[in-house]
């Protein structure tokens, strides 16, 4: 086929056997190596996607510069390997679909964005819920203005495990909604703050009781928080308050902005209606404010998997040489500038935390 081009995907753990997946059934896409450290994951996705002899399957990422024609590499490793894994993949000149976080340190990121564009290359973070089909007809409803005057905003992202070593439940949780704000309100936060409780995974790899992450030079003197709170700030006042946890049993994944004239809700864990919109105002009646104009509408959405759409979207920019507007790395390095932030925040206790390029420069949390 004519603009097919060649693809290798580094890292094929829980989720990138998702993006093999989709690969392999997109037609503009030859996929031509696959490279894990783990012997039995190569071994397990070629007989699970019966992978042609010719796919190298390796353990190895330097195996790849062997590999001719490569276009692009997905890569979806842990966090703390990107930074290398990503720049060489640059200076190869493959164009690159990272996994979120871009990396851990805001410096990092903006630094691969440059050497991308230097070097007229894609690159593209995973950011999968920007490219779901609710947040997209999301964005539409609050920008075109139906929601009235917009008050406020809240997001509840919970569950019981998995729980992460590496990475605080901050680090792990919230980027998918701080995306879902920024891409709804089309603005970025010019405040934090963030608080947080550690009960597992303490400082020094013991169990805590209920310890509160408190001031200190460390970034997470307590340990590993397994529970926080954040409060963002836009530029025109506006606020979201986002409660994470993953040691809680009740899951939810919901996330609502309400306003002068009613809310939408993104509720992920609604099958038959994950967006509603939900109509109601007040009528002053003397001294009293009565409810009306009370209505519920559950939206329809456009078919499709997010990751599909994320897949395809990298396709896009690389034949077309346009970075892509969604999910560019320097959508996702602002981003890991707000988690950056948020952490700052958290090792002090929750005080508030203004975004600037200080941020940027000097803060890095390589410690994760």
């Amino acid at each position: 086929m004519t603009n097919q081009i060649k693809i290798a995907v580094i890292g094929v753990g829980r989720w990138g056997v998702h993006l093999l997946r989709n690969f392999l059934a997109h037609p503009q896409v030859n996929v031509v190596a696959v490279v894990d450290p783990h012997p039995e994951r190569l071994a397990a996705v070629k007989q699970q996607f019966n992978l042609d002899k010719n796919v190298l399957l390796t353990t190895q990422w330097e195996n790849l510069k062997r590999v001719p024609g490569l276009t692009g590499v997905a890569i979806a490793t842990p966090a703390t390997t990107h930074y290398a894994l990503i720049k060489d993949a640059l200076q190869q000149g493959y164009h690159v679909l990272a996994e979120k976080p871009l990396t851990l340190n805001p410096a990092e990121c903006q630094e691969l964005c440059q050497l991308a564009d230097e070097h007229y290359l894609i690159l593209t973070v995973d950011h999968t819920y920007l490219f779901h089909p609710a947040v997209e007809r999301g964005k539409t409803v609050v920008q075109a203005g139906k929601l009235g005057d917009l008050r406020y905003g809240y997001a509840t992202r919970t569950h019981l495990g998995p729980v992460r070593q590496d990475v605080d439940a901050l680090w792990d949780l919230a980027i998918h909604d701080i995306a879902i704000f920024n891409a709804w309100l089309g603005q970025i936060p010019v405040q934090v703050q963030a608080t947080g409780t550690v009960w597992l995974q303490g400082a020094g790899g013991q169990g805590s009781r209920g310890a509160e992450v408190s001031p200190s030079d460390s970034a997470l003197p307590q340990g590993l928080a397994d529970l926080v709170w954040l409060t963002l700030t836009y530029p025109d006042g506006f606020q979201a308050y986002i409660h994470l946890c993953w040691l809680n049993p009740d899951k939810q994944r919901r996330l609502g902005i309400v306003g002068s004239l009613g809310s939408l809700i993104f509720d992920e864990m609604s099958i038959s209606s994950p967006l509603t919109l939900l109509h109601g105002e007040f009528e002053q009646q003397g001294n009293q404010f009565i409810p009306v104009n009370q209505r519920q509408i559950a939206l329809e959405l456009e078919p499709g998997e997010p990751l599909g759409r994320v897949c395809s979207s990298f396709v896009a920019s690389i034949l077309n040489n346009t970075p892509s507007e969604i999910s560019s790395g320097w959508v996702g390095t602002e981003l890991v500038k707000i988690l950056a932030a948020l952490t700052l925040s958290l090792s002090q206790g929750g005080k508030p935390v203004f975004l600037s390029d200080r941020i940027v420069k000097d803060q890095k949390f390589q410690e994760y």
